[in-house]
């Protein structure tokens, strides 16, 4: 069993960990301050180390600085009784892995102790794979041969059996609900629910009750009580696809969800505990979206435990002709036509095509050439690619109109935009392919209220 290092100046407090993680089977080393809890990182190989964040001497979050010098990659699991965001962000900025706020049970300090064991060992085994020659992984429904895919379904293979949190990260039609499906399908919540949910296809005003669920008389028209899908999901995966537009008031409860496991249905007290593993995903750099603070660091921090990132299929080309291959299978045998292969010139221009809208514009593409083809083959004919039409020679060769900064621009294109959409904020988002946060975020920046109701 991994060995750990409790860092914790009070007697009994460090008594009652000492006993209940060695009950567990953990080997345990105890200190009472910081500088102790050095001395003995630097002679005892140490898996975890769990810290209190007020400690006589040199602070918890020095303590946590000084251990990350020794090894960056040791987990630290920081005890704090000043359960705030600023003290969370600040440290899981400085290293931390995790945190639990005073006064806790000892199992969930134990979950969180098996989490991040669990985590460490799957970044371990995953370096390691990645020096292996020749491992191949294959998942139903997903064509990967290229090194890119491999290396990703390398780290699904890693982190299914595990209850982590994965946030997969990559452009739209990339295939992050494939991946997924596929970390619930060879986990050991397989027998469990897996439920999808698209986090900009369900209205603003009705994502909460359909995240968390609403008692009868919640709001008008709540005749009876509904689960929301995170009940439904207890016991299995819930998918949260564009995660990166969920209001901030849903990220306040998305995030003790995380923490706690627990939540109330919309206009109830019952407080509800479940037990769910979270996968995310977004199309939208993150951090940028920190820095315009439209998503909450801490929520961040906690969805980031283990980022699998999916390539463009312009940066995995060697995927294209088995992927071709697949979904003319498919589409062949669903609309019961003879087309069964594709000629060299065809795949030639399908290879050479830089995809913009991913796997999923290769499939509709396939689907389009296999429902007009009349023979048995595709060729270049029957390969109608989405090309936009090229800009002008005067468009190709300006920057930014005269005098005219890139703020004073961007100010223009939104008004613009506000103005060809009826003052609609949400059409408005859609055409200058920004979320609503983001567009909220700019509203405000040039001086148009952000918050007035979609006329």
């Amino acid at each position: 069993m991994p060995t750990l290092l409790i860092v914790e100046d009070e007697p009994k407090m460090l008594r009652v960990l000492d006993l209940h993680l060695s009950e567990e089977g953990f080997t345990v080393l105890t200190a009472r301050d910081a500088e102790s809890g050095l001395k003995i990182l630097h002679r005892e190989k140490i898996d975890l180390v769990v810290s209190d964040f007020k400690l006589p001497g040199m602070s918890g979050l020095d303590f946590l600085q000084a251990v990350k010098k020794v090894d960056s990659a040791l987990p630290v699991v920081i005890m704090t009784a000043y359960g705030n965001v600023e003290t969370a962000v600040e440290v899981m900025k400085a290293g931390g892995s995790d945190y639990v706020l005073k006064p806790f049970p000892l199992a969930e300090l134990s979950l969180v102790i098996h989490k991040e064991l669990d985590a460490r060992r799957l970044r371990e085994e995953n370096r390691s794979l990645r020096e292996a020659v020749g491992q191949r992984y294959s998942y139903r429904n997903i064509v990967s041969r290229s090194p890119q895919m491999q290396e990703v379904l390398a780290l699904v293979e890693r982190v299914a059996p595990t209850n982590s949190t994965v946030l997969l990260g990559g452009e739209s039609g990339v295939g992050k609900d494939l991946i997924a499906r596929a970390i619930h399908e060879n986990s050991r919540r397989a027998s469990g629910p897996f439920i999808k949910i698209n986090c900009t296809a369900i209205p603003e005003n009705l994502l909460e009750s359909e995240l968390f669920g609403y008692e009868k008389g919640a709001f008008t028209g709540a005749t009876t009580s509904k689960p929301g899908k995170f009940e439904l999901a207890d016991g299995g995966t819930i998918f949260l696809d564009e995660i990166g537009d969920v209001p901030g008031a849903i990220q306040v409860k998305l995030l003790r969800v995380l923490q706690e496991r627990e939540f109330e249905r919309l206009g109830g007290t019952k407080t509800l505990k479940v037990d769910v593993r979270l996968i995310a995903a977004t199309n939208r750099n993150l951090r940028a979206a920190l820095e315009e603070g439209t998503f909450r660091e801490d929520l961040y921090y906690r969805l980031n435990v283990v980022p699998i990132d999916l390539p463009p299929l312009r940066e995995h080309r060697d995927d294209i002709p088995s992927l071709v291959e697949h979904f003319l299978a498919r589409f062949a045998h669903a609309s019961g036509k003879e087309v069964c292969r594709i000629s060299p010139a065809a795949l030639q221009k399908l290879t050479s095509f830089h995809w913009p809208g991913n796997v999923r514009e290769l499939e509709n593409i396939v689907e389009r050439a296999v429902t007009l083809c009349d023979g048995a083959m595709l060729d270049v004919a029957d390969i109608h690619l989405d090309v936009p039409p090229s800009l002008s020679p005067v468009q190709s060769h300006s920057f930014l109109p005269d005098g005219t900064t890139l703020e004073q621009w961007e100010d223009h294109m939104i008004r613009e935009a506000l103005l060809r959409a009826g003052g609609n904020k949400s059409q408005a988002a859609r055409l200058l392919g920004l979320s609503r946060n983001a567009l909220r975020y700019r509203l405000s920046k040039i001086g148009i209220a952000a918050d007035e109701p979609d006329e």
